[in-house]
């Protein structure tokens, strides 16, 4: 009985690493199939790679197996899979006859690493409420479906084609430096029916994966692009809002002494005016005070 428990143990630790080596799997396909002219096979090998990089992490969760071997063969899968297999498919399909153009490839790929080791040290590997910058699957995703997005056949008329490389070029720069950002992108919300807004977001959330899977080419790039814009522009509103001041800056009212000290108003009319002495005092060295102010004069003497 110990045995059979041991041994079950052992594959409920493996079936994460599991997963994770699948995702490792599509990756490397990926970049095959783009070798090969298959552009929509390598499209969607880096989006099955998503889908186990999703699962690998649940399941560890699920079954509390999660340790830092783990979190450090997702971080290299990751590595492969949404940074070097997109680069490369991007490469193939759009830059292989422009001699310098594979630095673009090149920094993409250095943001995925550099995002994915800024994740390890400051979220520890698993995101709590959001992440800091785009996650690198997402960004991967956006790229893949380029290719089966400008080529439906739907909208192939009205969007004429796939995009020029130098917007392509200009596209891998800006995910490279959203994923390098601090800008809050949410995670996945958990399906739950415990109140009215959980409840929303799961129907939400099931409505999106429905869509996903019937028409994936229709739908996955431009619900990734309207993500990731929808961060940028929500840290952007809030950064703005944040900046406002809090009155009218028109209006002319004292500031607060920045060191904390109290104001005061000052009454001029208590301050008596400097005396000055006259002419002929000052000849004779005397000093003489002026009977106006009473107050200043020396007290009289008794008789």
């Amino acid at each position: 009985m110990t045995g059979r428990k041991a041994r079950l143990q052992r594959g409920i630790i493996i079936l994460p690493s599991a997963f994770t080596l699948g995702n490792l799997l599509f990756g490397v396909y990926a970049m095959v199939a783009a070798a090969r002219g298959d552009f929509q096979a390598a499209a969607w090998s880096i989006v099955f790679a998503a889908i186990l990089d999703m699962l690998d992490g649940r399941i560890a969760r699920f079954t509390a197996t999660g340790s830092r071997f783990g979190a450090e063969l997702d971080s290299l899968v990751d590595a492969v899979s949404f940074g070097v297999a997109p680069a490369f498919v991007t490469y193939q399909l759009f830059f292989a006859d422009q001699p310098w153009s594979w630095i673009l490839s090149f920094l993409y790929i250095a943001a995925v690493v550099i995002r994915l080791a800024r994740f390890n040290v400051e979220q520890g590997g698993h995101a709590k409420r959001s992440f800091h910058g785009v996650p690198s699957p997402t960004a991967g995703m956006l790229l893949a479906t380029i290719y089966p997005f400008f080529t439906a056949p739907a909208l192939l008329p009205y969007l004429g084609g796939l995009p020029e490389p130098q917007t392509v070029g200009i596209f891998m720069i800006v995910l490279a430096l959203l994923m390098l950002s601090h800008i809050p992108y949410p995670i996945v919300p958990r399906l739950s029916f415990r109140n009215a807004r959980a409840t929303v977001a799961s129907i939400l959330l099931l409505g999106c994966v429905f869509a996903a899977v019937s028409v994936p080419a229709y739908f996955l790039f431009p619900f990734l692009s309207a993500y990731v814009l929808w961060g940028l522009a929500r840290s952007t509103v809030l950064g703005l809002v944040d900046k406002l001041p809090d009155q009218d800056p028109l209006l002319d009212e004292p500031e607060e002494d920045e060191g904390g000290a109290e104001v005061r108003t000052l009454d001029y009319g208590e301050i008596a005016p400097r005396r000055y002495p006259s002419p002929e005092a000052a000849r004779s060295g005397k000093r003489r005070i002026p009977s106006s102010h009473p107050i200043d004069e020396a007290p009289e003497k008794e008789p």
